[in-house]
Parts: structure tokens; C-alpha cells; sequence
């Protein structure tokens, strides 16, 4: 705790110069107490930088000469041996000294408003408990027992937020982002909610892992909140460690940002740092628990407040309903603030989150995205996309496709339900604000007669556009999804290869080469005549709306990605970040960037077919939420 204290001191103070670290020191096995860890891990105790020297005129020349300082000095340089720090954005010291400087990480625009505004917990120790009247918990990170590493660091999320992308590269970044040091400015607190999981009110859940360390205000006057997942317990652990693993953490690092680059509604990702430590976890649920390496991702969205949030006060009633209301004017007025002055406030919000989730589900729907855990914990009520858990990306087409092994049995969550499944999570919101005497029946039921609506207009528009028409044609998509199914065609490479089917009047022989790599093996030809009729008819289509099919080309291939993280990809870059290599991490992110872009220069294992041999792994393409 005391070298905790020192390492904020020393940067609020800005005396934390990196190239004036002494070797780091092991802190205090004292740090440590109340987690639970083994033997062996607790041998190898939790370093942090104890040698804190002032010299502000060398910090800011260092900082004009981004990394050039920074590379020289000792412990970098141990830590950066036979890599380069990796970022999918930019990260040597030339281009990030062409970057549109921005502030360090101690020197951030905070504004807590979280905490400043809404009722916390009164209880300050950091005890497994139910919390009651209060909206959040303030505790303090954890730090793993190991040196923290950068694996991972996007500048694009570095400058939404105001930080200077040079300051990426500070060993006390990798400190503070793994846990192991607090960020001066912020406050750190865990938020209190509930949810119904599976369908079941499973009452108080909580951030039992994630914990948020500052709310900051990027250039451009927009609310961001940091929030680190695996960096210790809070009072909502339950019975787990408050860890991540390297696994899981490559996972939701990957899909933050391939997600916003696709052009879906998400939490974006500042980070992904190894701790050096090892978890324990149960990855099957089997009985075979095995350690593996421990990470921490930096998560970052305008507000983690979940549908879960409003359901809990509302839930227990009484003394806690007026929690429902302060939420409910929190959210608006930092996220909704157009709606001020709305006579029915409650009902207005409901309106808009319908909406938005509505529209956020038709893109997972057209991406062949599934979410696995469509839990009302896991739903923002920003309506972008939260908690990347056992997710994946359809290869082969099946509409009861879900990658959650907890889900086999009932396929809650697949891939046909997860519009049914997100409109019953707007049903127990709207539920949340009837019990808190915010809503009335009429206005919840408007709200889920707007999903419905909104749902159906954008899954038909977007599809329309997939296909390359200007009108929806139902009975051709479903003809086409039929084929898809029976002849497990990949969801991705099908529709991306319709961009080059032409609208010219003649007979097919064979199926286009593009459409051909879409099955592991060739058709056989009963099969292939019945999809040579679908094209037949998709053409006459085509020529029917007499669109240009070049101009039509262009527009399919902007709206069907040629790239997406599939679990085969995903399960390369975090194998290969477990053992310390980050370049297949790298390469992986540098394609997702441009995922509509041919890159013909790129591996062409990044848009083919997975490998058999790599997809009948287990734990490849079915994941528990064990991570």
C-alpha cells in the first residue's frame, strides 16, 4: 500500500521519470492480502518502481522526442527485447512524433461525475457483501504478482481520449493499466447492478472484475470512462479472483476494435497489458483447472451503466427506488442530454435505448456476429456493444450458431434469437422503470413495438444492401440462407462474393470462384445446379433494377467485410501472446483495421476458410465464459 501511495504521489507530482528508474523492486507481499493465490505465485511477489527522482526538464524534453529516452533506458530495454512495443495505431518514436500531441497520462481532463454525482457505498472495505443504497463501490485495484507488460496499445483510442500517444510507451503506462499503480485524477470504483441471466433474476451481480479508474473528457468534450477488467476483487467478486486471463483479454481487445472498425456500436479498447502473473481457471468446467498467464484490458466507452444498473434498486423497492430516478436523470444528463425537458423522461429513454439496441442488433445479425451472453448485465444502455465473453463470428452458416458452451442445451443466445432475446432484455428495463412508478404499461409497451419496428427496417435495409439491391427481397435472402444452411457455406465469404456475380444476361456453367471458396469441399452437382438457379434468379434481380454493376460492386463490398476476427485468428494471436510473441497479435489488428479493403498483399489465412485441423481444437470455436 505504501508503494502504491508513493508511485501516485511521485505522478501527481510529476517526479515518475521512467528513464531515471532504478531496477524495479519487489513490493510488500503485503500488497497483497485478502487475494487468495498459491505458494508459488506468491513467491514471485508484485514489482513496482520505487525510485522516484525529480527532473521535469528531461520529462519534457523526452516527451518532445518521443521514446527516444525512453529506449535507451534499461528496464525498457529489457522488456522490449526482440519486439517493438505494439500498437494497431502508431507507436515508434518517428511517427508518433508527427501525432497531434496530446496530454500525459497524469495531465488527463478528469471528471468524475460518477462518483461526484450518484449515491456510493458507505461501506469502504473491500469485502465480499451485499450493497445496498448505493449505485457503486469505491475500491482500489489490485496489483498481480508479476512485472506488468505492454502487449497492446491503440493511439486511435489514446487520442479520443486527450492522451499523448508517446505516452504509451512510459513503463508507469503498463503500470497503471495492469493495476498495479492508481491513475492520479481518477477515482476508482466498482458499479453495483444486477441482471437476469438466462432468462433467471439472479439479483445483485456487480463488477466483480472490472474496475473503472477515471472518467475523462477527450478534445473534443466527450465523456470516456477507463475501466480495467482483471486488475482485483471488489465487493461483487462473489467467489472468483477478480483476474483475467491473456486469453480472454486478446479476445475482447480484438473485438473492441474490430468491432468500431466494421463500423458497429462498441466499447473500444486503450490497452491490453500482461501481468505477468498466472490464473487459475477451469476452462471447460470440467474438474481440469490450469494456470495460465494473467492480462488486464483497459476498456473504454462513454458509460458502463447497463440495463442491469436500473433493474437492481428497482428491484428491492423501498428505500432503494429512488436510486431508479437519480440513475435515470444521471444518464440523461451526461448521455441523452437532448432529451432534457422531456415531460415523461423515463418513457422518452426507453424510446431511444429500444431504438438503439434495435439498430446495434441488425448489424450483429448482417456481420454474422454472436454475442453468447446476452444477459441484461451485459446490455448497455448506450446501445453499443458490451462484455466480449464467449462471442464469435459465424464460419459456416447455422442460425442456431452460438460459441458459448454454456449455451449448447438451450441456445438462448444463438444466432436466430438474438433479436427475441435483446427485445426481452428492453422488456425488463421497461419492467424496471414501471416498478420504479418512472413508466406506465402503455409507454413500456411503445417501447417494445419500436424495437420491433426499428429492428425490421434496418435488418431489411442492411441485408438489401448486402445483396446489392435498392429493395428488400425477402423470398431471394431466404432462398439464399436456405442454401447456406444445407450446404455449410461461410457466412462471410458467401456475401462478399456476391459483389462479383454480373447482371449480364447469360447461363452459368459452374459457380463464380469466389463464391466456390466459400465450402470446405466441392459441390456436388445436385447441389451446385440448385445454387446456380439462385443465381440465375439473383441476376434477373439485378437486372431488373438495372444498377450499374460496378457502381453496385463497390457499394456490396463496403458494407460486406472481406475480414472479420474469427475464432481460428483469435486463438493464433493469443496463443502466440501467452507465450510473449505479440506480432501475430500485431499483424491480426493491422488487418482488421480495413476490414472492407481487398489487401491483396496480406496472408490469405486472414480472409480463408479456417484450417480442420485448427478449428476441431476445443476451446477454438466453442468458449465457456471462463476466462
Amino acid at each position: 500500500r505504501d508503494v502504491r501511495q508513493q508511485v501516485a504521489l511521485a505522478i501527481r507530482n510529476g517526479q515518475l521519470h521512467p528513464w531515471r528508474y532504478k531496477k524495479p523492486m519487489r513490493a510488500s507481499s503485503s500488497c497483497m492480502r485478502g487475494v487468495h493465490m498459491s505458494g508459488a505465485a506468491r513467491s514471485l511477489g508484485s514489482r513496482l518502481v520505487t525510485s522516484l527522482l525529480p527532473a521535469p526538464a528531461t520529462r519534457r524534453a523526452a516527451r518532445a522526442i518521443p521514446g527516444q529516452r525512453l529506449q535507451r533506458h534499461p528496464w525498457v530495454q529489457k522488456h522490449s527485447q526482440g519486439r517493438r512495443c505494439m500498437s494497431h495505431g502508431v507507436m515508434d518514436a518517428k511517427s508518433a512524433s508527427t501525432t497531434a500531441p496530446g496530454r500525459g497520462l497524469e495531465d488527463l481532463h478528469f471528471d468524475n461525475s460518477f462518483v461526484r454525482e450518484l449515491p456510493g457505498d458507505s461501506d469502504k472495505s473491500n469485502s465480499l457483501r451485499q450493497v445496498f443504497g448505493a449505485l457503486y463501490s469505491l475500491v482500489s485495484t489490485t496489483p498481480a504478482n508479476g512485472e506488468p507488460r505492454l502487449m497492446a496499445a491503440s493511439t486511435d483510442v489514446a487520442h479520443l481520449i486527450g492522451l499523448d500517444a508517446a505516452d504509451l510507451q512510459r513503463p508507469e503506462f503498463a503500470l497503471v493499466m495492469s493495476g498495479a499503480a492508481p491513475l492520479p485524477g481518477g477515482k476508482s470504483f466498482a458499479q453495483c447492478y444486477g441482471g437476469h441471466q438466462f432468462g433467471s433474476w439472479a439479483g445483485q451481480l456487480g463488477d466483480g472484475r472490472a474496475i473503472s479508474i477515471a472518467e475523462v473528457l477527450g478534445p473534443d468534450g466527450q465523456r470516456w470512462e477507463l475501466q480495467l477488467k482483471g486488475a482485483g476483487r471488489t465487493p461483487y467478486s462473489r467467489r472468483a479472483d477478480g483476474r483475467a486471463v491473456m486469453r480472454s483479454s486478446v479476445r475482447e481487445y480484438v473485438a473492441s476494435e474490430a468491432m468500431h472498425f466494421l463500423g458497429v456500436p462498441t466499447t473500444r479498447a486503450l490497452s491490453l497489458v500482461g501481468t505477468g502473473d498466472q490464473v487459475l481457471r477451469d476452462l471447460y468446467y470440467d474438474g481440469n483447472a490450469a494456470y495460465e498467464p494473467g492480462a488486464v484490458v483497459c476498456r473504454v466507452s462513454p458509460s458502463f451503466v447497463r440495463f442491469g444498473t436500473f433493474e437492481l434498486p428497482a428491484s428491492r423497492g423501498g428505500a432503494e427506488q429512488p436510486l431508479v430516478q437519480a440513475l435515470l436523470d444521471y444518464v440523461v444528463k451526461h448521455h441523452y442530454p437532448h432529451l432534457k425537458g422531456e415531460d415523461r423522461l423515463a418513457s422518452a429513454l426507453l424510446l431511444e435505448v429500444a431504438e438503439r439496441t434495435a439498430h446495434l442488433v441488425a448489424m450483429w445479425q448482417c456481420i454474422g456476429f454472436v454475442h453468447g451472453v446476452l444477459n441484461t448485465d451485459n446490455m448497455s444502455i448506450l446501445g453499443v456493444t458490451i462484455d466480449y465473453g464467449p462471442y464469435g463470428f459465424m464460419d459456416k452458416f447455422d442460425p442456431y450458431y452460438t460459441p458459448n458452451l454454456t449455451d449448447f442445451q438451450g441456445r438462448r443466445y444463438a444466432y436466430r434469437r438474438q433479436p427475441d432475446a435483446a427485445a426481452w432484455n428492453v422488456m425488463m428495463l421497461a419492467q424496471a422503470l414501471f416498478a420504479a412508478d418512472a413508466l406506465t404499461g402503455d409507454e413500456a409497451q411503445a417501447a417494445i413495438d419500436k424495437f420491433a419496428e426499428v429492428f425490421q427496417e434496418e435488418y431489411n435495409a442492411r441485408m438489401a444492401a448486402k445483396l446489392g439491391l435498392n429493395a428488400y427481397d425477402g423470398t431471394l435472402l431466404l432462398e439464399l440462407m436456405k442454401l447456406m444452411y444445407q450446404d455449410d457455406a461461410d457466412f462471410t465469404i458467401t456475401f462478399r462474393s456476391l459483389s462479383s456475380v454480373t447482371s449480364v444476361d447469360e447461363t452459368l456453367e459452374e459457380l463464380p470462384a469466389a463464391l466456390a471458396a466459400a465450402f470446405e469441399t466441392p459441390l456436388e452437382p445436385e447441389r451446385a445446379s440448385a445454387w446456380l438457379q439462385w443465381l440465375a434468379s439473383y441476376r434477373a434481380t439485378l437486372r431488373a433494377e438495372g444498377r450499374p454493376d460496378e457502381e453496385r460492386r463497390a457499394a456490396q463490398n463496403a458494407v460486406n467485410p472481406k475480414f472479420i476476427p474469427r475464432q481460428h485468428l483469435l486463438y493464433g494471436a493469443y496463443d502466440a501472446c501467452e507465450k510473449g510473441d505479440t506480432s501475430e497479435l500485431e499483424s491480426l489488428m493491422d488487418v482488421l483495421r480495413r476490414p472492407f479493403d481487398e489487401q491483396n498483399d496480406v496472408d490469405p489465412k486472414y480472409s480463408a476458410l479456417p484450417p480442420e485441423e485448427i478449428t476441431k481444437k476445443r476451446g477454438v470455436c466453442t468458449l465457456s465464459c471462463s476466462s
